[in-house]
Parts: C-alpha cells; sequence; structure tokens
C-alpha cells in the first residue's frame, strides 16, 4: 500500500489507449523500495499494459561535472540489470528531461514520475504534465514523510519542523511492497542508449571533465549503498552517538551521496536503523535525527524557499548583522582559487577542503567548519557565499542537493538563532580552530586525510 499523500495528479489529462505506461525515472534511481516505480507497476497491471521506465541523460545538467556523472551511470547500469530482471524495458536517450520524456510518453496510456524538490526538477515536472496527452501522476518516494504533509510552509528550524515530523513517522515509514509487473516489455523495439558499459557511455557524454571519478571511494549504486550501510551497522553503529562528531574516525554511514541520486531509499534505511540489534536508542535517535529530521528540513528549505540558492534566502536577522559588519576589517583574505587549491594558513581547513577534492567526501563537522572560514576569510558574505556553494556543488558527489543548500545557507545563519556578536560575523555562529583542538583529535584528522590522499 502506497500512502496516498505521496501521490499527485499533475494534470487533467485522462489515462488513454496508449502502447504502455512510462515511468520516468529522474530523482529515484532505483529499482526497489521506490513508491514511484511500484505505484507504475501497478497502474500498469490494472490498465493491462506493460510498464517500461524512461531516463533522460540530460549533458547540461546544472553544475554536473565528470565527477558526478560516473557515480550516477554506475548506479544506472545495475538499475537497468535490475529492471530488466523484473521484466521492464529501460529506454535511455540523451537530451533535456521535460523534452525527451514528452517524445518517448507521446506512446504512453499514462505517465508516473519520481519527485525531485530543486526548481529545475520541479519545473520539468510541470512542462512534462502540461504537454502531455495522458495522465501524469507523481509520486513521492525520497523522503520518510512527504514534504507538504511534514509541513505547508518554510521552517525556522530543526526544532520547529522535529514535532510535525514525528506526528507522522509512524503512518510513513511501511515497507514497499514489490509488485511483479503481469506483462514484459523487453521485446519492445525502442531506441535507447544501452548502459552495459558505463565508461563508453561517459566517453560519449559531451560534459564538464575538469573533475575527476572518485571511483575509489565512492562506486554508484544500490547494491554498494547497502553493502556500505550493512558495514556500518555491524562495524560502527554502535558508536555512533558517541563519535559521529569525530571527523578523525569512520563512523558515519556515507549515505548522502547515495540518497542525493536516489539510489538508496531513505524509508528502508530508516526500516534497517528501527531494527539494529547493534547499537542502543540513542544511536538510533541520533541517526534518524539526522536522516530524517534534518535532511528533511532541508528539502523543506528548497521546497518553501524560491531563493534557495541565492544569498537573499538567508534569514533578515543575519543578512542585517553580516551587513553592518561588512567593513569590518579581515585579518586574512583569500581567493577563490587560493581556497580551491587548499593553500591556505589553517592546516585544518586544508586537511577538510583535500578530503572533499580527492574523495568526493568531507565530514559533517568538517564542512561546518570548512563554511565558516570561507565566510572568516572573504571580502565579503556575498562572495563567501558563492564561492562556498560552488565549490561544494563542484566536488562533493552529493553536491547540489537540497542538503547542499540548506547546509551552506546554516553557515551563514539559515535554521539557526542570534549569537554574541564579534568582528565580521556579527552575530551569526562562529567556529575556530581552537574549538576544534579542544573537542576532538584533529591532527588525527589531518593525519588521515593525508593517508587518504596517498591511496
Amino acid at each position: 500500500m502506497i500512502q496516498s499523500d505521496r501521490i499527485q495528479v499533475l494534470n487533467d489529462a485522462p489515462v488513454r489507449d496508449g502502447r504502455f505506461v512510462l515511468y520516468w525515472m529522474q530523482q529515484s534511481q532505483r529499482a526497489e523500495y521506490n513508491h514511484a516505480l511500484e505505484y507504475a507497476v501497478r497502474q500498469a497491471n490494472e490498465q493491462k499494459k506493460p510498464l517500461v521506465v524512461g531516463f533522460a541523460l540530460f549533458e547540461r545538467y546544472p553544475e554536473a561535472n565528470l565527477r558526478h556523472y560516473a557515480f550516477m551511470l554506475e548506479g544506472l547500469l545495475e538499475t537497468e540489470a535490475a529492471l530488466q530482471k523484473l521484466g521492464i524495458r529501460m529506454i535511455v536517450r540523451k537530451g533535456h528531461p521535460s523534452k525527451t520524456i514528452s517524445e518517448i510518453g507521446k506512446q504512453a496510456a499514462s505517465i508516473v514520475c519520481d519527485r525531485g524538490y530543486l526548481r529545475h526538477q520541479s519545473q520539468w515536472r510541470t512542462e512534462v504534465a502540461r504537454y502531455a496527452e495522458c495522465r501524469v501522476v507523481q509520486v513521492e518516494s525520497d523522503v520518510v514523510v512527504p514534504v507538504a504533509t511534514a509541513s505547508d510552509k518554510a521552517e525556522y528550524a530543526a526544532h520547529t519542523i522535529r514535532r510535525k515530523i514525528h506526528s507522522r513517522i509512524d503512518a510513513c515509514l511501511k515497507p514497499v511492497t514489490r509488485i511483479a509487473p503481469h506483462q514484459s516489455s523487453l521485446s519492445m523495439d525502442v531506441e535507447s542508449i544501452h548502459l552495459t558499459d558505463a565508461d563508453s557511455v561517459l566517453k560519449d557524454l559531451n560534459i564538464n571533465r575538469r573533475i575527476g571519478p572518485v571511483t575509489r571511494f565512492f562506486k554508484g549504486g544500490t547494491s554498494e549503498a547497502k553493502k556500505r550501510f550493512r558495514r556500518f551497522l555491524t562495524g560502527h553503529f554502535d558508536q555512533y552517538q558517541h563519535l559521529r562528531n569525530q571527523p578523525q574516525t569512520d563512523v558515519t554511514s556515507r549515505m548522502s551521496p547515495y540518497l542525493h541520486f536516489g539510489q538508496i531509499s531513505p524509508v528502508w534505511i530508516a526500516l534497517q536503523i528501527q531494527s539494529a540489534t547493534n547499537g542502543n536508542t540513542s544511536d538510533k535517535q541520533a541517526y534518524l535525527e539526522e536522516l530524517i529530521v534534518r535532511r528533511e528540513l532541508a528539502i523543506n528549505f528548497v521546497h518553501y524557499s524560491e531563493a534557495y540558492d541565492r544569498y537573499e534566502c538567508l534569514p533578515k536577522w543575519a543578512r542585517t548583522t553580516l551587513e553592518t559588519h561588512r567593513t569590518d576589517r579581515r585579518e586574512t583574505v583569500y581567493t577563490k582559487k587560493r581556497l580551491e587549491t587548499a593553500d591556505t594558513h589553517d592546516p585544518y581547513w586544508n586537511a577538510a577542503m583535500n578530503e572533499m577534492k580527492h574523495t568526493g567526501y568531507m565530514h559533517n563537522y568538517m564542512r561546518m567548519y570548512w563554511g565558516k572560514k570561507i565566510l572568516e576569510w572573504s571580502e565579503s558574505s556575498e562572495t563567501a557565499w558563492q564561492t562556498a556553494l560552488e565549490l561544494n556543488n563542484r566536488y562533493f558527489v552529493d553536491g547540489r542537493d537540497p542538503n547542499s543548500y540548506a547546509g551552506i545557507g546554516w553557515v551563514f545563519g539559515l535554521h539557526d538563532r542570534p549569537w554574541k556578536e564579534r568582528p565580521v560575523f556579527g552575530m551569526v555562529r562562529y567556529m575556530a580552530a581552537s574549538g576544534l583542538e579542544r573537542k576532538c583529535d584533529i591532527r588525527g584528522y589531518v593525519r588521515k586525510v593525508e593517508g587518504l590522499m596517498a591511496r
């Protein structure tokens, strides 16, 4: 059973006598624990049609580069094979998503799509629904609590959305039952890129190749995500609450890249956490707070904030206090180039930047420090905002995500409160190297990064 508040009809067109039911896969790039896919299978069975899955390989995806495409294609290759075992044909074509799916959808009886929350993702779905001559239904599968169910407005902070989410978790956190399609679509003769060799597909793409893949640290795909998560559960989860903010350790699940590309379901992860035998109640509560409350606060932010990727998205108090301190003397100012090359006087910050560049990941505690120092070392808060967002989206495998925009926003006061006033930051929260030295083995973290770079 798929909860009704995950389902939204996007247009007034009818279900018609088409050749197949089309599931447009975009955000939820997986063949299991996917509410949109299961809904599409049910629709195909009810309509006595085969189901095909369509995917648009968009070479101009906003801010994406080779690092992102390589990880995504590794996952899509596995997803295509998994769908084939279910008797479902996957059609992959290069092109703009809304145009590509609209073309495939000309033969569809109905179209099902998953849900993405960024501006362009919402726009693509609106365009497909507007021009389709058949019914288009959106099914939300990459959150535990659907965004509009959790709240009907942009929330101020975690404490304002937590109670709302917790009141709905039991109703939304249900296993996703797989239904087999009654008809196979594998014999259908349709134009498609075959993903049997991801490297060949990558070579044929006209994309930004400046930032290379990080396969030795992150391999894409649902099976890889589950393998990594199970290692975390059996090996580190019983230390999660105690060590999760210690960047010199590896007590994190590193699920964010897989969640970003929809290669793993947050519902599946949450159910695994709830049933885990390794780890106590505090470990479980701490992990679910990050997975559900914090992550879905970020989704709430981009969904209800039109300017989520612009400096104007910051709360008024933060912009006001930063403006008041605009002319404060900065002891150090670095250009974006100096920052990007990890060439600063701060070995802790340099280590964080190098972890990002070389692995596509950074421990979350260091992400906060990394962003705060960019604010401190930039000629203005607006310049700092732009620099932090560009570097974040360029190097992180999970960049360009709702968590990216909310996380960078937090550096500048979003989802936070005013603190004691100080130079440059005003009343925006400050972080110092001495705090790292006091709270964790920061030199151990530097050594860890040096080891990663030598691999």
